[in-house]
């Protein structure tokens, strides 16, 4: 997703997954369980301290985005599904009882998709999980319509990975053509942002476009100074880590070299 200012953290590490039976979009990163400890329990500390703010306060819209997000955030990082869908099933109560109030909040609908992938993860495989596929669509469209450049088009990036990784006509809603115009299009919105230039990266090379995915890894290696300046503190730790991760991988898979160090500060 990204994913940002405040709403920098979670979404926008890029990966948003959707899994069950024939619709799975994962990305393997991280040291193992360390890593997985390390930022499960900053997420849930997060999620605690959220959720007691809404609880004092339910009508407030910043704590229903800060409890949404933490939902998401912690969901993503369990591995249990019984706590995944619990979690999923909070994001999305809250996210529906805040559009109640604000129909056109774009947020609300961003992270209603995004626990609502959540809660499709953990219920694959069923038959309910692959019909939530077109309500995160719906909703994510929704979201880019009323704020395309929320969480570093965020629900652009969201789009363009469902459509690359779900199967395609009669199966699921997966399409290349769409997943291309989605990824771009995120791209265009947020030229800056490290997560939507992986994207395309990765997607080309999964197509064997692979001129285009060297020309979108040397983009990501020239704004990556930028970033690293810009994108600081706690809360992006996960995202560097995951991105950094996956553009070593993608740079092995096109035989790159490595981009020169950035000469020491005088």
């Amino acid at each position: 997703m990204a994913i940002l200012n405040s709403t920098a953290r979670r979404a926008a590490r890029g990966r948003w997954l959707i899994a069950f039976s024939l619709l799975v979009v994962t990305v393997t990163v991280g040291t193992g369980q360390t890593f997985n400890k390390r930022f499960t329990d900053r997420a849930e500390v997060e999620f605690r301290r959220a959720r007691a703010q809404y609880q004092s306060n339910t009508n407030d819209t910043a704590a229903a985005l800060q409890l949404t997000r933490a939902c998401f955030e912690l969901a993503d990082l369990v591995t249990n599904d019984t706590a995944r869908a619990t979690l999923a099933n909070q994001g999305i109560a809250v996210c529906r009882q805040w559009l109640a109030r604000e129909s056109n909040a774009a947020p609300a609908h961003y992270y209603l998709a995004m626990n609502s992938g959540e809660l499709a993860k953990a219920e694959a495989p069923s038959l309910a999980a692959y019909r939530l596929v077109r309500e995160i669509e719906r909703e994510f469209k929704q979201a880019a319509d009323l704020d395309e450049h929320f969480d570093y088009a965020g629900p652009e990036r969201s789009l363009g990975l469902l459509y690359r990784d779900a199967p395609g006509w009669p199966l699921s809603i997966g399409s290349r053509h769409k997943a291309r115009e989605w990824l771009e299009r995120a791209e265009q919105l947020a030229p800056e942002y490290p997560e939507n230039h992986l994207n395309l990266a990765e997607s080309c090379l999964q197509w064997h476009e692979y001129p285009a995915a060297k020309s979108e890894l040397h983009a990501l290696d020239a704004l990556w100074p930028a970033a690293r300046t810009n994108l600081t503190g706690p809360a992006w730790d996960q995202s560097w880590a995951d991105w950094s991760a996956r553009r070593e991988a993608t740079r092995k898979r096109l035989g790159e070299p490595s981009p020169p160090a950035a000469p020491p500060k005088k």
